[in-house]
């Protein structure tokens, strides 16, 4: 889940019962703009991070107030999760930083220092792909030690690790979206559908496709294997009949425009 723009955070949620169903807006109160947003494996609690520096726990079963805060980062927050069956948080930021909390203890573990603030970061597993300058970082979520770093010819904003480890996609300041090798740092595949730079991307569960979403207001799917037959891709021959006239597009990607 991106950022949301504005000093009052509202989520939708499904409420289902045996007399009603419907939809129900959730509002998290914040002094300061939300940059950061993620949510436990049980969907109870809601960890936020904003251009200020604090990170803040939320019950979602009670959104009037933060239950948790923390301080310790010094400039705008980019990323926070929930780690270790909830106990544990990890968190980076501008100022170069990516830190460890404690929960229980409620205070700081570790941290982990750049050379570059860190514009991003996506936790697979026990992997925390970590963007900075023109960099991806890979690292061990629980150690903080470096696994693999690789460097792309932009500014990368956002990177997703796919489950096998074995390659991750990226985009940036150049309108481009990458997948890259994790052993060699190689570039697979590049592709330029996008008309402005690359805030977020993520695979899906099952590996099959990755999103990506840019300041040009799409959100776009590709392929991770192309010409693959899943999902919203057909048949190979099928494309090539219906695209025969369609020479600007990529190939493996479908689109959509988010108002």
């Amino acid at each position: 889940m991106e950022a949301e723009q504005q000093q009052v955070l509202q989520i939708l949620q499904q409420t289902t019962g045996m007399e009603s169903q419907g939809i129900v807006w959730l509002r998290f109160s914040h002094s300061h703009i939300v940059k950061s947003v993620s949510i436990n494996h049980d969907t109870t609690l809601l960890l936020t991070g904003t251009s200020k520096s604090k990170l803040s726990v939320f019950d979602v079963r009670n959104s009037q107030n933060s239950v948790e805060e923390y301080s310790g980062h010094n400039g705008c927050i980019k990323g926070a999760k929930f780690l270790m069956n909830d106990n544990y948080l990890v968190s980076c930021g501008e100022d170069n930083l990516m830190k460890m909390w404690d929960r229980r203890a409620n205070k700081e573990l570790k941290s982990q220092t750049f050379d570059q603030p860190v514009n991003g970061m996506v936790l697979k597993d026990e992997v925390v792909s970590v963007t900075y300058g023109n960099n991806v970082g890979l690292y061990d979520v629980t150690t903080f030690d470096l696994l693999r770093t690789h460097s792309l010819p932009a500014t990368v904003y956002s990177a997703s690790l796919h489950f096998n480890q074995r390659y991750f996609v990226c985009g940036g300041e150049d309108f481009l979206v990458y997948k890259v090798c994790c052993e060699t740092g190689r570039i697979l595949e590049s592709y330029k559908k996008h008309f402005g730079p690359v805030h977020c991307i993520r695979y899906s569960p099952d590996g099959e496709l990755y999103a990506s979403g840019s300041e040009d207001g799409t959100i776009r799917l590709w392929q991770n294997c192309v010409g693959k037959t899943y999902g919203l891709w057909q048949r190979p021959e099928v494309m090539s009949i219906n695209n025969h006239n369609n020479t600007g597009a990529s190939p493996g990607s479908q689109d959509f425009v988010m108002s």
